[in-house]
């Protein structure tokens, strides 16, 4: 997996490309765990991601918990397959995903 990070004003916004799974679900919760503290809005772009094991369903969650105390959070460029997994287990009602 491999994490792009951009920052613009309180605006994070992490491109995500690769498999969220077990092995790489703890690098994306280190980049969410150590965004600025002035972050209100997070933007995850998976136009990249290929696939989301239950481990990436997990630090979304947690993330989505985090910025619904301190503002937004966003998914963009999901693809089907893994637009499928959040259906299937009811995160597509949770997450805002455009």
């Amino acid at each position: 997996m491999e994490i792009k990070k951009i920052e613009n004003g309180n605006e994070l916004k992490l491109a995500v490309a690769g498999r969220l799974d077990t092995t790489s679900a703890p690098e994306l919760e280190a980049e969410i765990a150590s965004m600025p503290d002035v972050t209100d809005s997070l933007v995850l772009d998976f136009s990249e991601l290929e696939y989301i094991s239950s481990a990436g369903l997990r630090v979304l969650l947690a993330a989505q918990k985090k910025m619904n105390v301190k503002g937004k959070m966003t998914l963009t460029g999901v693809n089907e397959d893994v637009m499928d997994v959040f259906e299937i287990t009811g995160f597509s009602d949770i997450l805002t995903i455009e």
